[in-house]
């Protein structure tokens, strides 16, 4: 496989890039799902969220670099069976998907930051805040982030049927492309 993407397929850089985010995406869904409800005296209270914040700390980054790639390397032509009204949709989901996905992160970031405190990466570094202390930012990105999140996994949610619908109905490479074992 490839490292840069060709007409026809993705390289093994974008392919690893989509398989993280999409990990990272659902995870943090269910533990923010599941932190929510953490009782003071719950030995995850303090620990999910510090995983949470770190992992997506980390995603912003890996965004941000996934973002720099689609410029150095672009995606692979749409195949000759799909019909003109599934790449629109497909091309608009995927900048949607983008853009949930950043709102989200950063929504995340202004929850922890908006008192000013900055925020330890699995004690590795530190990002500080940006805003310092900003009242009320907490809740209206808490808000954002909250229904952001929702839209995000329900939009991956329909993106990954739709790569199903491609695999089993129409029999085409588009997830088989995705996963790097489309026919050369």
């Amino acid at each position: 496989m490839e490292l840069r993407n060709t007409d026809t397929h993705y390289g093994i850089v974008q392919v690893l890039m989509h398989w993280l985010v999409a990990i990272a995406v659902f995870g943090l869904f269910a533990l923010g799902y599941y932190m929510v409800d953490l009782g003071y005296y719950d030995a995850w209270y303090r620990t999910a969220p510090h995983i949470h914040k770190s992992v997506g700390l980390l995603l912003l980054a890996l965004m941000v670099a996934r973002l720099a790639w689609r410029w150095v390397s672009s995606a692979p032509t749409p195949q000759a069976s799909h019909k003109r009204w599934e790449i629109v949709l497909a091309h608009l989901a995927h900048i949607i998907l983008y853009l949930l996905i950043f709102t989200v992160l950063v929504s995340g970031y202004l929850i922890s930051t908006a008192d000013g405190s900055s925020i330890m990466v699995f004690n590795w570094f530190e990002v500080p805040s940006v805003t310092g202390q900003v009242k009320q930012l907490e809740d209206v990105a808490g808000k954002v982030h909250y229904w952001c999140a929702w839209a995000l996994v329900g939009l991956a949610g329909v993106h990954g049927l739709a790569a199903i619908k491609h695999h089993v109905i129409d029999r085409d490479e588009t997830l088989r492309r995705m996963l790097g074992l489309s026919a050369r």
